[in-house]
């Protein structure tokens, strides 16, 4: 077309969502929809009045926008262009495309805007052209929409319709982290601001697609589509901005003073561009990762690298590298400091319990070395060498005697309890016995209960006042352990709050958890149900017995703040210092945190320990046949199931094994693309040419699951394999995906989970998933039921007294039998993001707790 569409003629509807009570929002949108409008207004592009171009932001009810729409179809006689970006919602029975608005709803497409009655009352109206821009999850779905439409597009027999969807119809949009607009809109907006480089005069459609395709191939990211009836892609949309007319020389380089672009029109005493902003009152905010209905938008696109700033710095704890900026402190230490005063405030979704013997998760072990010890600890080095034990209570690690059996410590001298009474080897046996108290205090971790007493015949302490036979204690200061058989892992289970020492007059049974008498640098302050939890300097404590924790904070606090925004936005304002959850923040507001500068530099990705996969249970048909479950294995797309869960940041790594790198697994070798030529040969040494059927379980209440589970389904599809999809609501899904009975009966033959290790070892973590012997009717962990007897002489002699290096050895050919197997599929390695203060000194993450910031060395500035 040789010229541009009238202006006096054409209307725009910019529509776009960004702000939502029950699905992460969206900053970058309200960006997005003030800049577009400019460039379509502006002289210099396409010149439509303001008045023309209609912007509905946050809009609540569908019926709002169609209105608005129906309105300006209309009225424009010649080009129509109707602009959509927000989250995108499927309708799982029937595919079609639902348009976020502000009270949709995870799970619900209902509560979106159907795209097929937008695009109704698009094609109903009166342009000979209408154009629309689909800046969404799945929005290339809506290209299968407009097809359907047949007779109306047949009557617009010259130009005819145009759509442009950001993405295929089973990709994920994105909004890069630190970048101000959406990355498809973003590319639009560089096109039409910049315009194209030896380019014709005016850019038509296809012009336009062309570039924002081969810019967003260029940085790696998802592929717009578009599909145009008859001429429609030759039509004019905005003027070159780079176009210099002949005999004028090529535009200025970069580095040239270029004169000032003409001033845009006045606005009309309307006030601009009818802004229509339909809000919603923002009730309690429903925390989701930032996918809608399992559909992601954003994701992190920071390689690990990050911008930190390592460097050398005199005074820097055990010689560490001294680190600044984003990712920082999973390099080295972030801010070192001796200063001992102020107050450290931890803000925390919920409490564990802090009862030694009862907490069961990694922020709480972290934050129990404040007011409890062990005989050994994790080291507070940053880097790998987090995950070395050190002694803490003991003298020393371990002396290991009798063919791995019996382990044998001395303690410390002057280890005192709050009371400056001394900590003895009697009660360091008491408090490990209370773990055998179930009935009492039920809940805690129970790997002790079975390396010391595997046919649990001993009854607890409050049953058996005889003790424990296989602790031994000789004096107040000497502890034997005698296991019945070796266990090269004992001493990480000494590591855990559950090995902490109880004084036996102290203990209140299941009430000792709202005080514990500290051994540790602080002790409890008392307070009435409801309070925050404060801890004060215990004055009893040593620190030449203690090498461990630097106890430097005078005072530590704990707020509960069930609301996941809520929380963030009280650690940006500086009311908290860090979250008690290790990388606990949410992808809204780390896409917050991207977007400012000082923000993003107290930002850190560290791995979380955790691997994504997928178990094939081989009781299930055809998943007895192990070429039926490679064959699963090369179809899976991995980097689709990353961006379903965030992208190579919030994501994690795509993973070659079973095992994370911090237990010697590796990401070399992960499958970045789909061999679906091989998944086929595999089906026919299978005996299923066609394929298969089979049922994918998976936790419907993590959206980013579900939208990974809907890749797996889409991808396992392209090979002939058909997946149906059970979502299992949270307190059930262990409950049945840990019943193999269950599994069977239901059909499982995949399912869809995470997995960590409570100890920081190969066998921590394979043991559970591969140990034949380990497979329980109920509450069993070996999801893929493998047995085999290689495997399990392979953990025998890992696990009988071997050297550290000798058993990683075993461990690496489990886990590659494991993968050769397909029993288990690698998707990814975790990653998770976490805010620190600025306040906060000593600062780095350790793997011994989950990528969480090791909180033995904390301290603050005033």
């Amino acid at each position: 077309m040789t010229a541009l569409p009238d202006p006096a003629a054409s209307r725009a509807v910019l529509i776009g969502t960004g702000d939502y009570v029950r699905l992460e929002s969206i900053p970058a949108v309200s960006a997005n929809l003030g800049a577009l409008a400019d460039a379509l207004c502006s002289a210099r592009s396409w010149g439509l009045a303001r008045e023309h171009c209609t912007v509905i932001e946050d809009p609540v009810a569908a019926v709002d926008v169609l209105e608005a729409v129906r309105t300006a179809a209309e009225e424009a006689t010649d080009t129509l262009l109707v602009y959509f970006a927000g989250h995108g919602l499927v309708e799982p029975r029937r595919g079609e495309l639902y348009l976020g608005l502000t009270r949709s709803m995870p799970q619900r497409s209902y509560t979106g805007l159907p795209y097929g009655a937008l695009r109704d009352v698009v094609l109903d109206g009166r342009a000979d052209r209408q154009v629309m821009l689909l800046d969404c999850c799945f929005s290339g779905r809506a290209l299968g929409f407009m097809a359907s439409a047949d007779s109306v597009v047949d009557r617009a027999e010259t130009e005819g319709t145009y759509l442009l969807a950001a993405v295929p119809d089973t990709s994920y949009a994105l909004a890069p982290p630190g970048e101000p607009h959406t990355a498809f809109t973003g590319e639009v907006l560089r096109v039409l601001r910049d315009g194209v480089p030896d380019g014709p005069e005016l850019l038509d459609l296809d012009t336009v697609y062309a570039r924002v395709h081969a810019a967003l191939r260029a940085k790696g990211r998802p592929l717009p589509q578009k599909r145009a009836r008859n001429s429609a892609g030759r039509l004019a949309l905005v003027r070159n901005a780079a176009w210099v007319p002949p005999g004028f020389g090529p535009p200025p380089p970069p580095h040239t003073v270029v004169p000032p672009r003409p001033t845009r029109p006045p606005a009309p005493a309307t006030g601009g561009p009818r802004r229509r902003r339909i809000r919603a009152a923002v009730v309690g905010a429903v925390s989701v990762a930032l996918l809608a209905a399992g559909i992601p938008l954003a994701r992190g696109w920071l390689a690990d690298g990050g911008d930190g700033n390592p460097s050398a710095a005199d005074g820097r704890p055990k010689d560490a590298m001294v680190t600044t900026g984003y990712n920082a402190a999973t390099k080295g230490i972030v801010n070192p400091s001796t200063d001992r005063d102020g107050e450290l405030r931890f803000v925390a979704a919920w409490e564990d319990s802090w009862d030694p013997q009862r907490m069961y998760s990694s922020g709480a072990w972290n934050f129990a070395r404040y007011f409890t010890r062990q005989l050994v600890t994790w080291s507070t080095e940053p880097g790998d060498k987090s995950t070395t034990l050190v002694a803490d209570l003991a003298k020393d690690t371990a002396r290991v005697t009798d063919g791995g059996r019996t382990y044998t410590y001395t303690l410390r001298e002057g280890v005192t309890w709050e009371n400056g009474e001394p900590v003895t080897a009697q009660d360091i046996k008491y408090g490990i016995e209370r773990g055998w108290a179930t009935d009492v205090l039920p809940g805690g971790p129970d790997q002790l209960q079975r390396a010391l007493d595997p046919e649990h015949t001993y009854r607890g302490p409050y049953k058996d006042t005889e003790g424990l036979k296989a602790i031994e204690t000789h004096g107040d200061s000497t502890i034997v352990f005698r296991l019945p058989e070796p266990d090269a892992d004992f001493e990480q289970l000494l590591a855990m709050p559950a090995a902490s020492p109880v004084r036996k007059d102290k203990d209140k049974k299941e009430e000792y958890g709202n005080h514990p008498f500290s051994s540790g640098p602080y002790e409890f302050v008392s307070r009435r149900k409801g309070d925050p939890l404060k801890l004060r300097r215990n004055d009893k404590w040593n620190k030449e017995s203690d090498p461990i924790r630097t106890a430097l904070p005078e005072t530590i606090r704990l707020d509960v703040d069930e609301n996941p925004g809520s929380r963030s936005n009280a650690l940006f304002s500086g009311r908290y210092d860090l979250e008690l959850t290790p990388t606990a923040l949410q992808e809204g507001s780390r896409i917050q945190a991207m977007a400012r500068g000082k923000l993003r530099d107290q930002l850190d990705n560290p791995r979380t320990g955790l691997t994504r996969f997928l178990a094939l249970p081989r009781s299930v048909t055809p998943m007895d046949n192990v070429h039926c479950r490679r064959a699963v294995r090369l179809a899976v797309d991995r980097k689709s199931v990353q961006t379903a869960f965030g992208g190579e940041g919030a994501g994690g790594d795509l993973a070659a094994t079973l095992l994370p790198p911090s237990l010697g697994g590796s990401m070399t070798g992960a499958p970045t693309e789909v061999d679906a030529s091989a998944a086929k040969d595999e089906l026919r040494k299978c005996g299923r040419p066609k394929g298969f059927s089979t049922t994918l379980a998976v936790r419907n209440d993590r959206t980013p699951e579900t939208a990974a589970a809907e890749v797996v389904q889409e991808s396992l599809k392209q090979a002939g394999i058909t997946v149906r999809i059970e979502e299992i609501a949270p307190g059930e899904m262990l409950t049945t995906t840990g019943s193999p009975s269950t599994v069977k009966k239901k059909g499982y033959g995949i399912i869809l989970t995470v997995w960590g290790a409570d100890v920081p070892t190969g066998q921590g973590f394979l043991r559970p998933l591969a140990d034949g012997r380990f497979i329980q009717p109920t509450g069993n962990y070996n999801f893929a039921l493998v047995d085999s007897t290689s495997i399990n002489d392979r953990f025998d002699a890992a696990t009988g007294g071997l050297s550290v290096t000798k058993a990683a050895e075993h461990y690496a050919a489990i886990d590659k039998a494991l993968v050769d197997d397909a029993a288990y599929v690698p998707l990814l390695f975790q990653r998770g993001y976490s805010w620190r203060s600025a306040r906060l000194t000593n600062v780095h993450t350790s793997d011994a707790y989950s990528g969480g910031y090791d909180m033995a060395t904390l301290g603050v500035e005033n």
